[in-house]
């Protein structure tokens, strides 16, 4: 897998606000950015959880923590999927 590195500053009073070191901040980053990429559909639950650095179980765990529904169609798009068949 090839990676590439990206680089943010962040004024030191954020982490401490956070109440985070460094390393889990960027943990938690990813997590959110993963989160929220899946819950817009831009991401499939594998690939948000390879951007999250987590298995597939532990993101779907993770989508709980952050109330998102780990189901990419809601009950409307279920039903017009099967009444179009």
């Amino acid at each position: 897998m090839t990676t590439v590195q990206v680089s943010l500053k962040f004024p030191r009073s954020v982490l401490s606000a956070l109440r985070e070191d460094p390393e889990s901040f960027v943990s938690e980053m990813r997590l959110a950015a993963a989160v929220k990429w899946y819950e817009m559909r831009t991401l499939s639950q594998a690939k948000a959880a390879e951007v999250a650095g987590l298995s597939r179980g532990e993101f779907l765990t993770a989508l709980a923590r952050f109330g998102v529904s780990p189901f990419q169609y809601d009950a409307d798009e279920i039903i017009a999927e099967v009444l179009s068949d």
